[in-house]
């Protein structure tokens, strides 16, 4: 039971830094589009309260009241944004091509947002003490693994457009989008076979080693725009996305929960 409990933690912890990434981007990418949508403020007020109840979970151990329902909000909103970007490229002008895909509204930031809600709604059954989400069964961490490494791969390929976007100009560019494929190879194996090795718990701390990483070189590509941090009210829209690396560090973390489960039932 001890063990369960810390991988509630372990996975609320990265779903919690998973919203704060959805939150701090959404945030500046529907100011950048002067919140022209009505619903535009939705899921910065979900990924905030999902942000809340996952801290408070990975902090103290003690579950928020209807912090399910929260969760379940941020799936919902995420699903229907992805749809909503989604029809949102698809209208412009040439339809989805490598324009609309570079510069209209992003389909990995509502794919975050469903991670998070779902991420942080498997950690709330640990921690109450139940075994499954729905049909899904949890105790054995193969499922959320795969959540994971599904997560990790979807981050990947939209690093992978951005930097395409930006010409790699930077060697370090390809590392987030070489290695963690990898990483996400790995991960995938282990959730299949229900076995943890040194490599796939190293792959994780990689990973999660890459977030943060990236999150200070795209500080450093803000402050080379005119003006740096003096100027960061223009640069923060322009720049490299601060809030997007820490998306790798969260779902490493859950990952860690997930193979922490596996280890638990004897699979590592």
């Amino acid at each position: 039971m001890r063990a369960t409990r810390e991988a509630a933690r372990l996975i609320a912890g990265g779903a919690a830094l998973l919203a704060g990434a959805v939150l701090a981007d959404a945030s500046l990418e529907h100011y950048r589009g002067s919140f022209d949508n009505r619903a535009m403020p939705a899921p910065l007020v979900g990924s905030a309260l999902g942000l809340g109840v996952d801290a408070a979970l990975a902090a103290t151990g003690s579950i928020a009241p209807l912090a399910m329902s929260v969760h379940a909000a941020n799936a919902a909103l995420g699903t229907a944004g992805l749809g909503f970007h989604a029809w949102n490229i698809s209208k412009q002008v040439g339809g989805v091509r490598w324009g609309t895909l570079f510069y209209q509204a992003p389909i990995g930031a509502p794919a975050a947002l469903v991670l998070a809600g779902g991420l942080g709604a498997a950690a709330q059954v640990l921690a109450s003490g139940k075994g499954a989400l729905g049909p899904v069964s949890l105790l054995s961490g193969r499922a959320l693994a795969g959540v994971c490494a599904v997560g990790i791969a979807g981050t990947a390929a939209e690093a992978a457009l951005l930097h395409f976007r930006g010409a790699y100009h930077n060697p370090l560019m390809w590392v987030p989008v070489t290695v963690t494929p990898l990483a996400t190879l790995a991960l995938a194996r282990a959730a299949l076979t229900g076995r943890v090795s040194w490599i796939v718990s190293a792959a994780m701390a990689v990973t999660a080693a890459l977030g943060l990483a990236g999150s200070g070189f795209h500080a450093y590509g803000i402050s080379r725009d005119m003006g740096g941090w003096r100027n960061w009210r223009q640069n923060l829209l322009s720049g490299p996305p601060l809030p997007a690396p820490p998306a790798y560090t969260g779902l490493a973390i859950a990952a860690f929960g997930a193979l922490l489960l596996m280890r638990k039932h004897g699979h590592g």
